[in-house]
């Protein structure tokens, strides 16, 4: 049974539950809603990097933060469709660009997304973006483009949330979530875990996610991966069971969504992956990067799926109703 109406004494009691205990119950639902063993695998591009004139404490790209990466404009048209048509290549069957945005503008810019998503639409993958926020015509012209799917994550628990972000607020973020809603775009949206937050803050976060009106298509658990220059560079790598809590929560809760194992697996061996793919995970990003943060590579991701037994989840085009 799908609920929207979950209370947070009923989440608590599933995310404190008995590790053991939870594990079996998330794999258990995830296998009556899920094929067994089937795994989605996503790429993720950075298609505008640095210069963002945002806050996120995470955030290598932000402007006013002093850290290693680049700045790089736009990246031309083709140039994404050759990175798509090679991700498809090497088994991908969604592909994400990410801009380091604010907000989306009405220009130039945001037309050569508009024919990025064209374009990839006709490679018979799922597209997605994360573009920043997203008024409802912006989010009806992607639509009419051929978007799939929108990546505007919730991040941690609005409590929590204005000790990590101050230029946007949690509201700003519902909102670009209910425009996505409107315009028929599957809805992408999660969280991290490691930025100094409560069990609490993790627990209200999928609070947020799992009564919303529908649940979203995809909810990815990232790992915090520290940057130096950073305000939370010093901060500790969670542990492997950290993330299982997270993702066999999410499962339980959500039971037809795709949970995504996201940031944070570079640090992580196959052991560790396998534990989480048991606590009902069932998508990955691969490619050796992550918008500006390490992920492991193609045949490493090859192999643990041939060591595990995974097998690649075809492309959806339709957005579940």
């Amino acid at each position: 049974m799908i609920r929207n109406d979950w209370t947070l004494d009923e989440i608590t009691k599933i995310y404190n539950s008995p590790i053991l205990d939870l594990m079996y119950r998330a794999s258990t639902v995830h296998r009556e809603y899920h094929t067994a063993n089937e795994v989605q695998v996503c790429t993720l591009l950075s298609i505008k990097t640095g210069g963002c004139p945002e806050d996120c404490s995470y955030c290598p790209q932000a402007a006013r933060y002093h850290t290693d990466v680049k700045v790089h404009k736009l990246l031309e048209v083709d140039e994404v469709l050759t990175k798509a048509s090679i991700a498809k290549q090497n088994g991908s069957t969604r592909f994400c660009m990410g801009a380091a945005w604010r907000n989306v503008r009405d220009n130039r810019d945001f037309d050569k997304v508009v024919d990025m998503v064209k374009g990839i639409n006709k490679m018979d993958m799922e597209v997605c973006c994360t573009l920043g926020m997203l008024t409802e015509e912006q989010a009806q012209r992607l639509k009419e483009a051929g978007l799939y799917a929108y990546n505007h994550n919730l991040d941690t628990s609005e409590e929590y949330y204005d000790d990590i972000i101050t230029t946007r607020t949690y509201d700003d973020r519902l909102n670009t979530i209910g425009n996505v809603r409107k315009a028929g775009i599957s809805v992408c949206s999660g969280g991290i875990i490691g930025m100094g937050e409560s069990d609490e803050d993790r627990i209200k976060m999928l609070h947020t996610l799992s009564n919303m009106d529908k649940h979203p298509e995809s909810v990815p658990v990232n790992a915090l991966v520290p940057v130096e220059g950073t305000p939370l560079a010093e901060q500790p790598r969670v542990s492997v069971w950290e993330m299982v809590k997270m993702i066999a929560t999410a499962r339980i809760l959500m039971p037809k969504t795709q949970v995504r194992l996201s940031a944070g697996r570079l640090k992580m061996p196959v052991t560790e992956q396998a534990l989480c793919f048991m606590a009902g995970a069932s998508s990955i990003f691969a490619g050796d990067q992550l918008l500006t943060t390490p992920n492991p590579d193609v045949n490493q991701d090859k192999a643990m799926f041939d060591l595990l037994g995974l097998t690649p989840r075809p492309a959806n085009k339709e957005v579940p109703v």
